[in-house]
């Protein structure tokens, strides 16, 4: 017994040694790049404001901080409103030619700035940005989801989140020291770049076996594992996905209707609605936009200039992510959750304290707004944000989550525009200070409700979630028919 276990360790051990995983790397840090475009238009509000609201702005006149806070704002909304046009095309079409789509969108959002900058064209630049950002966080995080082997899945999808905030951390840095059109033309070359290299990337295998080109799908994932294309792997892998998609198109097509008429489901989709409305609104994604002109507007002086100051946000954040992929099936998604939205609270409230302590007395030590703000992006990056979507994604069977994911997403793009879109007007009319207190008492609600109402999804069944979620006998008698 002993030995027949001992070569099947040997055995298994082997057949991890055969192939190679070399282009499973290469395609979803390529595909992934997308997400380091979106980092850059993230990013680049923070140093830009400044240049464009001088006297010798790009766009010919000093803009507004409402025609800025309308450019910063437009890029959310555009995404709003093709999140579904984005998983449609992706399924219709292939996940491949979108990515592509949002690479070329992505470049030319740049291009626009090169040989245009008024009010109008910098709009139209940030509403191509925000077509491609729509389909960043389902198409291609499908895409390397389909393209990976399951062991490698969780690391490959973290560049995604790793590349966003590098996006953003150069942006921050070059926009500090080099010139607008210097930036400009740096930045353009990476989405060129990214639609280049993804025409010569493999389509998905799954989209492939959905397109009933079976031969074709034994190819890529023979390639991407760097086997022959009659290895038992290959073969059990392509037969796998094949019987997958055939278990799908035999389920019956549930319309949305359908879903919200399950009490369960209904219950389930509004607690996410308010999990996303907390995390949107939490005020981090503020910061990362107006990092600068926040910690100029607080009235402190600093040795540094803030545009250098704010380069430590984006650090952090990419901190945050790395730390939260290493604890977050060690503590669970609820006690994370708590945490990030207990610390971002006393942070926005701290901040709100510093400002006014500043505004009546002065002297208030420079770094404080700093680190508070730090922990806050940490706070986003490391927990509020991949947290939510974590939650998201495992709350809901597979029937009926690419639709209710594609619902939340795009109300949560529309609640970042609004969140934009009305923070500097605040901050104008009632007070620097103001955004903040709001911001403190939306992270103190989070953790109330992700303690009282939020269920934990860690380590769960879909049917365990499921149960969790049922409140009553009538409930329980539609599990029953659910099953």
């Amino acid at each position: 017994m002993v030995s027949t276990k001992k070569n099947e360790k040997e055995k298994s051990a082997t057949a991890v040694k055969r192939g190679h995983t070399y282009y499973q790397w290469i395609f979803s840090l390529l595909a992934s790049c997308t997400h380091l475009v979106y980092g850059f238009e993230c990013g680049w509000i923070s140093p830009t404001a400044r240049i464009l609201q001088a006297d010798n702005s790009p766009s010919g006149y000093p803009l507004s901080d409402e025609e800025i806070a309308w450019i910063a704002s437009c890029m959310s909304t555009a995404a709003t409103c093709v999140v579904i046009i984005h998983s449609y095309a992706s399924d219709r079409y292939g996940r491949k030619i979108n990515i592509v789509i949002i690479a070329f969108l992505g470049a030319l959002a740049w291009v626009i700035r090169i040989f245009c900058n008024s009010f109008i064209c910098l709009i139209l630049a940030r509403v191509c940005a925000g077509i491609a950002a729509g389909g960043c966080y389902n198409v291609v995080l499908m895409y390397i989801k389909e393209i990976s082997q399951d062991d490698m899945r969780g690391i490959l999808s973290t560049f995604a989140t790793i590349l966003q905030c590098l996006g953003i951390f150069i942006m921050y840095f070059i926009g500090a020291y080099l010139d607008y059109y210097t930036v400009t033309y740096i930045i353009v070359c990476i989405p060129i770049v990214t639609m280049l290299g993804m025409i010569f990337a493999p389509e998905s295998p799954e989209i492939l076996i959905k397109q009933g080109k079976i031969d074709k799908a034994i190819e890529t994932v023979a390639f991407m594992r760097g086997l022959d294309k009659d290895d038992q792997t290959v073969q059990t892998v392509v037969e796998t996905m094949t019987k997958q998609a055939e278990k799908f198109e035999s389920m019956p097509d549930l319309s949305i209707l359908s879903i919200f008429k399950n009490k369960i489901w209904r219950r389930g989709f509004i607690l996410i609605i308010i999990a996303f409305t907390f995390f949107e609104m939490n005020g981090a994604f503020v910061i990362i936009n107006f990092a600068s002109t926040i910690l100029t507007s607080t009235g402190i002086e600093f040795v540094i200039s803030p545009e250098l100051l704010a380069l430590s946000f984006p650090v952090v954040m990419v901190m945050g992510s790395l730390t939260l992929a290493s604890c977050i099936e060690r503590f669970g998604r609820k006690p994370l959750l708590i945490g990030a939205y207990v610390v971002s609270c006393c942070c926005m409230f701290g901040i709100v304290i510093i400002i006014i302590i500043q505004k009546e007395a002065g002297g208030v030590p420079g770094w404080i707004p700093v680190v508070l703000m730090m922990l806050i992006v940490a706070m986003y990056s490391g927990g509020v944000c991949p947290v939510t979507y974590v939650i998201l994604t495992e709350m809901f069977n597979f029937q009926i989550r690419a639709k209710l994911m594609s619902l939340v997403v795009t109300y949560g793009w529309a609640v970042t525009a609004l969140l934009l879109q009305i923070y500097l007007p605040i901050a104008n009319t009632l007070g620097v200070y103001a955004p903040f207190i709001f911001y403190g008492f939306l992270n103190l609600g989070g953790v109330f409700f992700t303690i009282f109402y939020l269920t934990e999804t860690k380590g769960k069944s879909e049917e365990q979630i499921l149960q969790d979620l049922m409140k009553s006998k009538k409930a329980d008698n539609e599990f029953d028919s659910i099953e």
